[in-house]
């Protein structure tokens, strides 16, 4: 079970960069959604023209409308691989699977979760808890299925509510959980990697969601400009300490300047008391 499950993570954790590139090709497309209207709406009467010239836009802005597909691609052979080994040592008249020791597939013979062989099918047990338990992470797997599809559509038609394939899109939210009950011919193995990479699909979605909120448009169209939220790691960074500038101290008043009175040189005749006659 840790096994299949930490294969999971890195997996997902390869891929991640792919992730990235579709969230903001999807960010672009967001962004480029009222000159995207406005051209549906010039040729509306023209559906080749009109889809000829939204995808020039796009690919002008270096947006792909297909890079969602871009992480399920990449999972892809991972599932096909994993159904494949499982498979194979679920047939316990094989002795070689693929190269791996025996020791090796005696001990995956015998790995169990929570007393259900991970080899094991929901119709090819015969154990009535195995069954249950198996039924359970079914049960998981639709749920989780429906949730991820539907995080991701709500997104979708939100930035576009004029998108022609908005109802084809909803229709599949709704019928997507039961592709689910096709995994009850899966090994419970298989069952358990699809549960844990919805689970890191779901919260891959929102951590970005979160920061990277659907585009605002003002009256004229224009986008206006959006700062992100702070990550979880802000937090626990130490700001460094704004030191205030204290004000400057005020001039001290001038002192009035003291003018002293030069008396006048008198005559010699003023200072002897004499007159002249």
């Amino acid at each position: 079970m840790l096994t299949i499950v930490t294969l999971t993570v890195f997996m997902r954790l390869l891929i991640f960069p792919l992730f990235l590139k579709q969230m903001r090709s999807s960010k672009k497309i967001q962004e480029l959604a009222p000159q995207a209207q406005e051209l549906r709406k010039r040729y509306k009467n023209d559906k080749q023209r009109m889809n000829q010239e939204v995808m020039a836009l796009y690919q002008g802005a270096g947006a792909n409308p297909l890079g969602g597909c871009l992480p399920i691609l990449a999972q892809f052979p991972i599932f096909i691989s994993m159904f494949t080994v499982l498979n194979a040592i679920a047939d316990v008249n094989r002795t070689n699977v693929f190269g791996m020791p025996p020791e090796v597939v005696a001990s995956a013979r015998e790995a169990h979760v929570f007393s259900a062989g991970i080899s094991e099918t929901f119709w090819s047990t015969n154990s009535v808890t195995s069954k249950i338990i198996i039924g359970f992470f079914v049960a998981v797997s639709s749920l989780t299925t429906f949730l991820t599809v539907r995080q991701s559509v709500t997104r979708s038609m939100a930035q576009m509510p004029d998108n022609p394939m908005a109802q084809q899109q909803k229709i599949l939210m709704y019928i997507s959980p039961l592709f689910a009950i096709f995994s009850l011919n899966f090994p419970l193995g298989l069952i358990l990697y699809w549960v844990t990479t919805n689970l890191w699909t779901l919260g891959q979605q929102h951590w970005y969601y979160t920061r990277h909120p659907m585009p605002q448009f003002d009256d004229k169209g224009r986008l206006i400009p959006h700062q992100p939220k702070p990550g979880l790691l802000s937090k626990f960074r130490k700001s460094e300490p704004v030191v205030e500038e204290a004000p400057p101290a005020a001039a001290a008043p001038e002192e009035p300047k003291v003018v002293r009175n030069q008396p006048s040189r008198q005559t010699r005749s003023k200072r002897s008391g004499s007159k002249k006659s």
